[in-house]
């Protein structure tokens, strides 16, 4: 891989690791469109360390504070009952279905399921699904009101986003606006959830890609572009959800679906 090749992946990586259509999916696209070999997904997972960065940089303030309280409620029970406290207990709880459903569904996230027919139908199928959820959900409740509960639907949604096409943020946004919270709450609360999962996924491959790379420029390029532009897309789209739907990226996932479908229908696209 050139460092135009991993600087390029890297920028796919972190415009699309957050907005709600699907990183994996476009890491197994650009490839494909521009003739390059399919970087694999243990390279897609060790890339998302890049992105992990941005997130922990953003909510370093958050993480602190969750970090803090817990340490402070070890020694105090009294402090138990804290906010924050509960949020990282959140957060942990809502980590367990995908690493249940990743151990289980390695083999086929690495192989079948990489099946551009399969993307294409992820695409699609998760827009209409997020379109149907714009339209009946309430939107009323903030961050701070999340319970145990909430965690553990949007945790065993995150799941899903195993599946390429699928997306993290989009599979977790959609569960969110499902049970009644606001956009921006969804995708704040969407963003701290994958930090373990993303932090687990990229810790785990790494020994294997830095072993298949003769070179380990092109890694490090691409994960500091990731990093960068996955900073930028986090202040983007909170900004963007505090006012408006998420209707611009349900039609670019069924156009960007349909089109995968045209592509390998004619041939121009291998599945």
């Amino acid at each position: 891989m050139t460092n135009v090749q991993a600087a390029l992946l890297g920028a796919v990586q972190g415009v699309t690791e957050f907005l709600p259509v699907s990183s994996t999916a476009h890491l197994r696209i650009v490839p494909a469109l521009l003739g390059w070999a399919d970087p694999g997904a243990a390279f897609t997972a060790v890339l998302q360390l890049g992105t992990l960065a941005a997130v922990i940089i953003f909510f370093a303030r958050d993480l602190i504070g969750m970090t803090t309280e817990t340490i402070r409620a070890a020694s105090d029970p009294s402090r138990r009952g804290e906010r924050e406290v509960k949020m990282l207990m959140y957060l942990i709880v809502g980590t367990l279905p995908v690493v249940v459903a990743g151990v289980l569904l390695k083999k086929h996230v690495e192989g079948g399921l990489r099946s551009l027919y399969v993307i294409a139908s992820a695409m699609i199928v998760v827009a209409l699904v997020l379109a149907y959820v714009e339209r009946i959900a309430k939107h009323v409740k903030t961050f701070d009101q999340i319970m145990l509960r909430d965690a553990l639907i949007i945790g065993a949604a995150q799941a899903l986003a195993l599946v390429p096409g699928v997306s993290r943020s989009g599979i977790t946004l959609l569960a969110a606006m499902a049970i009644g919270l606001r956009r921006d709450a969804a995708a704040r609360f969407s963003f701290l959830l994958s930090i373990p999962a993303v932090a687990g996924a990229g810790i785990f491959e790494l020994k294997h890609v830095l072993h298949a790379q003769e070179s380990k420029g092109p890694l490090l390029i691409g994960l500091v572009v990731a990093a960068i532009t996955g900073y930028a897309s986090i202040a983007w789209l909170l900004q963007f959800l505090r006012t408006r739907t998420t209707m611009p990226f349900i039609v670019y996932r069924v156009v960007a679906g349909a089109a995968i479908f045209a592509l390998l229908a004619t041939g121009h696209l291998t599945p």
